[in-house]
């Protein structure tokens, strides 16, 4: 999928081990999630915060994400865990997660 994509909610994934993770997403990535959990890639997908505020915070994870990762078709064959690398990408993360009382 090649349309940018507008980040908007907050999710917890429970990978397969049971370790749990926060995701910014939207709800494509959200329905992309719950296929990987039918087809046993993960466990578990929750939305923990539906239209977040989007914040300067928010715009460059966004960006970092649409630049970064190409969004799966529907016959995707694995899930990829998006990589916070640290600098601005895992600060705007962390922010993010702040300001929605999320961690």
């Amino acid at each position: 999928m090649d349309k940018y994509q507008t980040l908007d909610l907050i999710e917890q994934i429970t990978r397969n081990d049971g370790s749990k993770y926060y995701e910014i997403s939207n709800m494509f990535m959200n329905g992309r999630a719950e296929l990987a959990a039918q087809r046993g890639m993960i466990q578990e997908v929750r939305i923990l915060e539906l239209n977040i505020p989007h914040s300067t915070a928010v715009q460059t994870y966004e960006d970092y994400v649409n630049q970064t990762y190409t969004f799966p078709d529907e016959d995707f064959d694995h899930w990829d865990e998006w990589d916070k690398p640290a600098g601005k990408i895992q600060t705007a993360y962390e922010q993010i997660l702040r300001a929605n009382n999320v961690n």
